[in-house]
């Protein structure tokens, strides 16, 4: 369920597109120093957001560098370095290990087994640093095994369970923001798990893999109906975000959330609607 909570490039300034890419590269430099090269393979843009979003909000030290890399080896690249960014480095491998061995317990892909082994000191280096979101990450990964595994028809319990856990996520401190951070980070994931799901949900209903919104799909559920349902949940998480302090970088995860976490469902719409085209300009 990684790839959804992403800038939409085409509403950036140029400098914007800059701050971004250099947050980006920033992520990047701390899996490989906090983790090791191999580690570079699970970084996400999901955990950028969540790196800026911190970033903007305590406002940690940070240093600004560029330099050339073995992913970009011609030209020098800015990059940031921050102890929020080197925070999303360690939830990025956390989320990367479960999803690699959710992966092959689902689906027995041998790749994911040797990349969630590569992973494996690595996690528990960061359960180490970090117990109380690990715990959570797998206590909601459990239970949404199993709700699963029971192929509940009603998408809200799976909903809430990755909502869980994606507001352990933004809990770096414990302070006077981790309840607005908490419930931030609980609605974006509901929102997430809902989109991935409609997403999927053609896939899955050929392939006949569970997928909690089948049910409404039977019942006549549009793309209308989806839309509306996203809307009121990604709603709830900019109502919690618009409670926080925030100037840094704010224009960049405002793009992000009223735009960007939009650009996969607008894709897909759009190529339905093509095929529905060419279907009917066939017959």
């Amino acid at each position: 369920m990684f790839g959804y909570v992403i800038a939409n490039q085409q509403g950036l300034s140029q400098q914007e597109q800059a701050r971004y890419r250099s947050c980006y590269c920033g992520l990047c430099r701390a899996l490989c120093r906090r983790h090791g090269t191999a580690c570079r393979f699970v970084l996400h843009y999901d955990m950028v957001f969540l790196a800026m979003l911190l970033s903007s909000l305590y406002e940690p030290e940070e240093r600004q560098g560029s330099e050339r890399c073995l992913v970009h080896p011609v030209r020098r690249h800015g990059f940031a370095e921050s102890a929020a960014l080197d925070y999303a480095a360690d939830m990025n491998v956390a989320l990367a290990y479960h999803n690699c061995m959710d992966d092959w317990n689902d689906e027995h892909r041998r790749l994911r087994l040797y990349q969630a082994r590569l992973l494996r000191g690595h996690y528990e280096a960061v359960a180490e640093r970090y117990p109380g979101q690990c715990r959570e990450i797998e206590q909601c990964l459990a239970a949404l095994s199993a709700i699963e595994q029971r192929a509940e028809p009603n998408p809200d319990g799976a909903a809430n369970c990755f909502g869980r856990l994606m507001g352990a996520l933004f809990l770096w401190r414990q302070d006077r923001w981790e309840d607005t951070l908490r419930a931030m980070g609980e609605s974006l994931g509901r929102f997430v798990y809902i989109m991935d799901a409609v997403t999927d949900l053609p896939g899955d209903m050929r392939r006949g893999r569970y997928n909690p919104l089948v049910e409404l799909q039977r019942a006549g559920y549009t793309a209308e109906d989806w839309r509306r349902m996203l809307a009121m949940l990604i709603g709830d998480c900019t109502a919690q975000f618009e409670r926080l302090p925030l100037v840094q970088d704010v224009s960049i995860l405002k793009n992000i959330l009223y735009s960007g976490v939009w650009q996969r469902f607008e894709l897909e719409q759009a190529r339905k609607k093509e095929q529905k085209g060419r279907a009917g300009h066939d017959t």
